[in-house]
């Protein structure tokens, strides 16, 4: 597996490496050892898989906060997705701060969304499936959102919105300290 930390310290975009033959190909999708040695947290409680019917469908911004924050493996098994992840800790330098990836079920890549981020995604074709590995159990008095359009964060998303349940339209904005605010 080759190993990409994005701009967002912690956060890891993992591409497979690939062992073709005239049958195909294998790979590994998932390693523990090679998570922990890039400081991740290789611990899976649960494994998720999310299908989305329309292109334009949007899930997110999730987390959970401690003692039951999440670290997740997110990976596209079916379609196309925009993945994306915003730096919920304080003491970061990129606080506030989003990124995005392309998932597809072609490109065989995954996105490690370490805790105390928000993650949530937007799907670029019908049919599209999200299958991520979690590390700590769903805690419904954990959970909390970010919306996905809050100007404070400012999510450039690909498409207009096809889809979103009412839940993540009511996240309230996010409250910025004056040491983060942006012109």
């Amino acid at each position: 597996m080759r190993f990409t930390e994005t701009e967002l310290p912690g956060a890891f975009i993992i591409d497979i490496q690939p062992l073709e033959d005239e049958r195909g190909f294998f790979a590994r999708g998932f390693c523990e050892r090679e998570l922990a040695e890039h400081g991740l947290i290789p611990r899976v409680v649960q494994a998720n898989i999310s299908f989305n019917r329309r292109k334009g469908t949007l899930r997110g911004m999730h987390y959970q906060v401690a003692p039951h924050e999440e670290a997740k493996l997110v990976r596209c098994t079916r379609g196309a997705l925009y993945d994306v992840i915003v730096d919920l800790r304080p003491e970061s330098p990129t606080y506030l701060q989003w990124t995005g990836v392309e998932l597809t079920a072609d490109n065989h890549r995954a996105l490690f969304v370490p805790q105390g981020f928000a993650h949530g995604f937007q799907t670029l074709q019908d049919n599209t499936e999200a299958f991520y590995q979690v590390s700590e159990f769903y805690t419904p008095t954990a959970e909390r959102g970010l919306r996905h359009d809050d100007p404070a964060i400012g999510i450039h998303w690909p498409l207009a919105v096809a889809s979103i349940s009412a839940k993540d339209t009511a996240w309230p904005d996010v409250q910025v300290p004056q040491r983060v605010a942006r012109a």
